[in-house]
């Protein structure tokens, strides 16, 4: 397999130059070896439960399931047996090189997904990734940076971009509906985090299990089955909690309907600070520069995350119940709420005989048929990696800001916190052994 990567000051330094692209509207990527609008593409699986058991259910009937790969052979057997003719990997290095495959979805643990997602680039795969992009800022920037470079056609699994709810909340902030967005807030009432690291681990692994595979390149760690499946989403070796795990889900929203890119500084509050475990509860101030928005200037802009704790003083109880977890636009002409599945100007009243735009983002025929149709046509996506990039990045910033235990001042240009040299321990990736090849020239 080529294994032609770019070193730390190659990335930075090539991410840099493209950072005005990241700033405006995305470049379309020409897709190379573009198929025939016939033909079904072949699809190799990297993660079979879980949100990989989703993105095979999405394109199973589109698609060709053609290959298959888990490093727990209990998740992969029942899947298999669904595609007999897919070929099965524990190895995900080894399913890249299948000649036959067109493209490749990543949904394992959020510590493998740079790994992945390089191999199949490399190896000339078009990649799906589930969000976030990666589990560290510096993974994040050469992930998207090499997307560029290798001209794939991208997608991260932020599936809500696709909902006609997101497409309508943009109309009505693009076009002026509550005047100019003077602050964001974004608020998540559930949590992972909050576990202490395990003082007894059992003695064997279990027969099923490729322990080192599902280690991929983070640093040794005993086996607990605490840290596999669902739970790896609570500690910092493999995940980011609940920050991590949903924010690019409900940050998409701002991020698009205000072209928004990288934040310029970070601070968090929460809990004290566990060096395993994420969170049960935090809140995130970040703030953007002035920018461009539908053709008119708009001033800096404060966004704040919450998870574990709701929001009290910007909505009442009442709001709490009918909303749940969302994100509330606060303009200077009003309001505007939304979750995934629906959206209110506020108040109520004085928009009661409010007009709506006509709209103007087509609606998607589907965030895996997206990626599929521009796959075949050479075209673009929604959630591209040089969307999704930046939008992961300041997800990650957040508990950067948490872990370094202070406000961050943000240099995106040269991937640095410049006041603080303790959060860049944070920031990059530490891999093991043979792993670190990925990032050497």
């Amino acid at each position: 397999m080529k294994k032609n990567f770019l070193n730390r000051r190659g990335f930075l330094s090539t991410g840099a130059a493209a950072v005005s692209s990241w700033a405006t509207t995305p470049q379309i990527l020409q897709a190379q070896g573009a198929v025939s609008a016939n033909d079904k593409l072949n699809i190799g699986v990297v993660g079979s439960s879980g949100q990989g058991s989703y993105s095979i259910g999405q394109l199973k009937d589109i698609a060709n399931i053609a290959a298959l790969c888990d490093v727990d052979q209990d998740r992969l057997a029942p899947v298999a047996k669904q595609f007999p003719s897919a070929q099965t990997y524990k190895d995900f290095r080894k399913l890249v090189e299948q000649k036959n495959l067109d493209a490749v979805v990543v949904a394992t643990p959020d510590h493998t997904h740079a790994v992945a997602s390089i191999a199949a680039m490399q190896a000339g795969k078009h990649v799906y990734c589930e969000k976030p992009l990666c589990r560290t800022i510096s993974e994040v920037r050469h992930v998207t940076q090499l997307a560029r470079e290798t001209n794939r056609v991208t997608q991260m699994g932020t599936q809500i971009h696709a909902g006609s709810n997101y497409r309508r909340v943009v109309e009505l902030v693009r076009s002026g509906a509550i005047g100019e967005v003077s602050e964001v807030h974004v608020w998540v009432g559930s949590s992972t985090g909050g576990r202490k690291r395990y003082a007894q681990f059992p003695a064997t692994i279990p027969g099923n299990l490729d322990w080192n595979l599902w280690l991929g390149p983070i640093p040794e760690q005993p086996y607990h089955p605490g840290w596999t499946h669902f739970h790896w989403r609570h500690w910092w070796h493999f995940g980011g909690g609940t920050l991590a795990d949903i924010g690019c889900h409900y940050m998409d929203l701002p991020f698009w309907a205000l072209d928004l890119s990288h934040a310029v500084s970070a601070e968090a509050e929460g809990p004290p600070i566990d060096k395993d475990s994420a969170p049960l509860w935090l809140k995130v101030h970040y703030q953007f520069p002035d920018r461009v928005v539908s053709g008119r200037h708009w001033k800096a802009l404060p966004l704040t995350w919450y998870h574990g704790r709701y929001p009290d003083h910007i909505l009442t109880p009442e709001q709490h119940k009918r909303w749940g977890s969302g994100i509330l636009f606060v303009g200077t002409q009003g309001q505007l709420i939304s979750n995934y599945g629906s959206h209110a100007l506020l108040p109520e009243k004085k928009f009661k005989d409010f007009s709506r735009p006509a709209p103007f983002i087509q609606n998607s025929k589907g965030h895996h048929r997206e990626w599929i149709n521009a796959i075949k046509t050479g075209g673009s996506t929604t959630c591209r990696f040089d969307y999704s990039g930046p939008l992961s990045e300041t997800v990650l910033l957040g508990n950067v800001a948490f872990r370094a235990g202070q406000k961050l001042d943000w240099d995106y240009r040269a991937m640095k916190a410049t006041n603080c040299a303790e959060a860049e321990q944070f920031i990059q990736h530490r891999y093991r052994g043979d792993w670190n090849h990925w990032f050497e020239g």
